[in-house]
Parts: structure tokens; C-alpha cells; sequence
């Protein structure tokens, strides 16, 4: 198993893309997945409203709020397994402009990377299903157990790029996108239109965009206007 990487020349800011709900445009997928699942363990069908309302991490937590009670070790384990299994048999579908976004931030000098909590080798294949890697200088998922946190992940992401957290700039669609960022010393910025409603992402008291576009350019203006970058 490998983390993939490639070279990219250095800039003042470094831009990590969160991978589902963000640059993957999977919202739909999710609640698919989510809904061939549940049941088995006795759970509801839910519908996109609900998930953008309850999701959170740690998934397992997620499922007893779903269920209404605490789920098995057993039933956790069959049902993160068919739930990954049905949504990585959906077609990739990437955000709509997001590989003009990223072409045209490495034209100007800025570098990006993608961290993710979905599982590593799954993460790889489908990032090359879509022909994107190559603008990424490195991508990493999962490779143990679901996380609780994004933030350690993170860290470990930024020293293995050699990224000073305090150049970086993190976008994603979730809350824990937003702690993760905080607990490093990186920027966040958050898409709306992710697994996570704009309500919701409201409490994490970091911008709000509705498009990757926006969420990058005022990431960028953000880091920009921090004493010391770019500079």
C-alpha cells in the first residue's frame, strides 16, 4: 500500500482538498448507500435533509443516532463494510468545475493535496478513476480503523508534505473539517453544498462558500492577509 505523490513546486499557500462531499460530488451517493444498510440493523430510510442534519464523526456514532440505540460490534462492522462496498460501486462523479479550479491554481504556483477518512486503496482508485491525481501532490486516506477525528490525520498529512499548517488552507463540507484545521493552525474554509447543511456548518465559525471556487478564493485571501505569508 502506497500514499501517492508528486512533485509540485513550492508557493505560499498549500490548498488540502477534502475528497467526499466536496471534490466528489457523492451527497446523493451517501444516502444510497446509507439506505441500503440501515435496514438490516433495523434502522429507517432517511432522507438528504437527515443526513446533512445528523451526520457526523465518528461514523459509528452516526449509526446509533440513526438505529436509536448502540449498535454491535457486529452490526458496525457488516455495515460499514456494505455501505462502503454500494457507494464505491456508484460512478465517480466529480464537483462541477473543480479540475479547471485545480488547473488553474497550479498554474498560479499554488499546491494541493487531498486527505480524506474514506479508506486509502478505495480513495487512490477513485481519484484515478477521474484523472485527477496528477494535479495533486499527495493523497491520503484511511488505513486503519474509522477515525474519530480528522485532525491527527491531517497533521501527519501536513509533515509529510513539509507544509507549515500556518500556509495552509483546508477545504471541505463537514464540521470536523473545520476542528481539524483548528486543532493544526491551518485556514478552513467550508462548502455548502456538502454532506453537511449550511446550518449546521454555520456553528463551526469559519467562512462558508457555495462553491469550491469561492471557498478557494477566500481561503486564499484569507491566508494571504495573515502577517508573514507570502511574504
Amino acid at each position: 500500500m502506497t500514499h501517492r505523490t508528486t512533485t509540485g513546486s513550492t508557493s505560499r499557500i498549500h490548498l488540502v482538498w477534502d475528497w467526499n462531499g466536496t471534490v466528489r460530488d457523492d451527497l446523493d451517493d451517501h444516502v444510497a448507500a446509507l439506505n441500503a444498510t440501515l435496514p438490516r440493523i433495523g434502522g429507517p430510510l432517511i432522507d438528504t435533509a437527515t443526513y446533512r442534519a445528523l451526520h457526523a464523526v465518528p461514523i459509528r456514532g452516526f449509526y446509533d443516532t440513526l438505529v436509536g440505540r448502540t449498535i454491535t460490534d457486529e452490526e458496525w462492522s457488516r455495515s460499514n463494510k456494505e455501505f462502503l462496498d454500494v457507494l464505491h460501486r456508484r460512478p465517480v462523479r466529480l464537483r462541477a468545475g473543480v479540475r479547471q479550479l485545480m488547473l488553474g491554481l497550479r498554474a498560479a504556483g499554488h499546491r494541493q493535496s487531498l486527505l480524506s477518512l474514506a479508506p486509502h486503496d478505495r480513495l487512490l482508485a477513485e481519484v484515478e478513476q477521474v484523472g485527477i491525481g496528477g494535479l495533486l501532490e499527495r493523497i491520503d486516506g484511511r488505513t486503519g480503523e474509522p477515525a474519530h477525528s480528522k485532525a491527527p490525520a491531517l497533521a501527519a498529512h501536513l509533515a509529510a508534505l513539509g507544509v507549515e499548517p500556518s500556509r495552509a488552507l483546508v477545504i471541505g463540507d463537514s464540521l470536523d473539517d473545520a476542528v481539524a484545521a483548528q486543532e493544526v493552525g491551518a485556514v478552513a474554509v467550508l462548502h455548502t453544498g456538502g454532506l453537511h447543511s449550511a446550518e449546521r456548518l454555520a456553528a463551526a465559525g469559519v467562512p462558508l462558500a457555495d462553491t469550491l471556487r469561492e471557498a478557494a478564493e477566500m481561503g486564499i485571501a484569507l491566508l494571504n492577509s495573515r502577517p508573514g505569508v507570502g511574504r
